[in-house]
């Protein structure tokens, strides 16, 4: 499990869903229009035809099934998470079940000289794999790049003096967004961290999230936020006095309620060049 690749959650988000899904209706619709001319098997009229009637219920029953399937998805979405292989297997699902069913309505109910279930289906897998695949693939990359320039926004607003520092879990999901001012250290807590800060009356408060150090350090690189130790990156725009003990050196922040935060040998030098260098805006 641990080696797959987890999908990023906001692909998850009821927006994202029914964006994607509007836009595969459409591109399948139009795609189908241009593509019916030139196929001995697609059955599908536009007008004063009794195969209209057939080709409206394919639709309308084609589009109850994928608004469901998505339904579906966005409801289960926080019942485990899902893996990028499981979202293709989930979309290529949602195109062969549409296949049976147009084999379904062609074989028995149109019934065009010539064609067998096996030619119809095989053909139905082609031309909904573009009508359908295409458009999801094009919303996710999409998506994916929207969010990216989000993140890339947020991340150099956080380069700005008392600008909000975002802080976003595996997924790429925006999950706390906290004043620079406000954050007093970042805590790791196995796959997780915890983000230590201060509300609006004073209070110490404390935000979970699926997240890494790593991920925290390259996110914050250039600004107040130093590794001190293997468990923790401390705001040195918090920190009242640095003291050296027989153990080491320890961070005092200027909350009472916080001890004082030891800062290891590996860590020491860059916690030392915090203290010689100007502040970072």
């Amino acid at each position: 499990m641990r080696n797959k690749r987890l999908l990023p959650e906001y692909l998850l988000e009821r927006h994202q869903l029914t964006g994607t899904l509007t836009f595969a209706i459409l591109f399948a619709v139009i795609y189908l229009n241009l593509y019916v001319p030139f196929s001995d098997t697609a059955w599908f009229r536009l007008g004063n035809s009794v195969f209209f009637l057939f080709t409206a219920g394919f639709i309308a029953i084609s589009i109850i099934f994928l608004t469901t399937s998505r339904v579906i998805m966005y409801k289960t979405r926080k019942m485990f998470s899902m893996t990028v292989l499981q979202y293709v297997l989930w979309c290529l699902a949602e195109v062969i079940v549409v296949c049976l069913f147009y084999t379904f309505v062609t074989a028995d109910i149109v019934r065009p000289e010539g064609v067998t279930p096996a030619v119809a289906f095989i053909k139905s897998l082609f031309s909904a794999s573009i009508a359908l695949l295409v458009p999801y693939m094009m919303s996710a990359m999409y998506f994916i790049i929207s969010e990216k320039e989000r993140t890339i926004r947020m991340m150099s607003g956080d380069r700005q003096n008392d600008a909000p520092m975002s802080f976003f879990d595996n997924g790429g999901s925006l999950k706390l967004a906290v004043k620079s001012s406000d954050l007093y250290y970042i805590e790791s807590d196995d796959n997780y961290i915890k983000v230590w800060y201060g509300d609006a009356g004073g209070r110490l408060m404390m935000y979970q999230l699926r997240s890494s150090m790593k991920s925290v350090e390259e996110t914050f690189r250039d600004t107040r936020l130093v590794r001190c130790n293997r468990k923790y990156v401390v705001n040195m725009a918090r920190v009242k006095s640095l003291r050296k003990e027989q153990e080491g050196y320890f961070l005092c922040l200027d909350n009472g309620e916080i001890p004082p935060i030891p800062v290891t040998r590996t860590y020491s030098e860059n916690i030392l060049a915090s203290f010689r260098s100007p502040a970072k805006k």
